[in-house]
C-alpha cells in the first residue's frame, strides 16, 4: 500500500489540468504520475520525436538540456521542465536507425 495520498499528488494532478487548459493543442501523450514523485507528471511521446520537439517549445525547455541516448532498439530523448509548481519529466521514443549490415557510421 502506498504511504502518499491522492491529494499529496494534487500539485501534479492540477499541473496537468492546466497543462490541459493552456496547451490542449499539444500533441496526445502518455502522461503518468507516480506516488515516488508526487509531485512529478511523466510525459512520454512514442514514434514521433516531432511530438516530442513540440511539447519542448511549447514549454520553453531549451534544446541543449535534451539528453539523448540509444537502446538497443530505440532512441530516447529526456528533458525535465517545471510547469504550475510540478516538475515535467518528458521523454521521447523512436526507432534507432539502424545502418544496413557493413556501413559504418561517419
Amino acid at each position: 500500500m502506498s504511504a502518499i495520498t491522492l491529494a499529496a499528488q494534487a500539485v501534479a494532478l492540477d499541473a496537468l489540468a492546466q497543462l490541459g487548459a493552456a496547451m490542449g493543442h499539444l500533441p496526445g501523450a502518455h502522461i503518468s504520475l507516480s506516488d515516488i514523485f508526487p509531485n512529478q507528471l511523466d510525459v512520454s511521446l512514442h514514434d514521433d520525436l516531432g511530438d516530442f520537439e513540440t511539447w519542448r517549445q511549447a514549454l520553453g525547455v531549451a534544446a541543449d538540456t535534451v539528453t539523448y541516448t540509444v537502446r538497443t532498439r530505440h532512441m530516447v530523448l529526456q528533458t525535465r521542465a517545471t510547469f504550475a509548481g510540478a516538475t515535467i519529466r518528458l521523454s521521447g521514443y523512436a526507432p534507432a536507425l539502424v545502418l544496413p549490415e557493413g556501413e559504418a557510421g561517419s
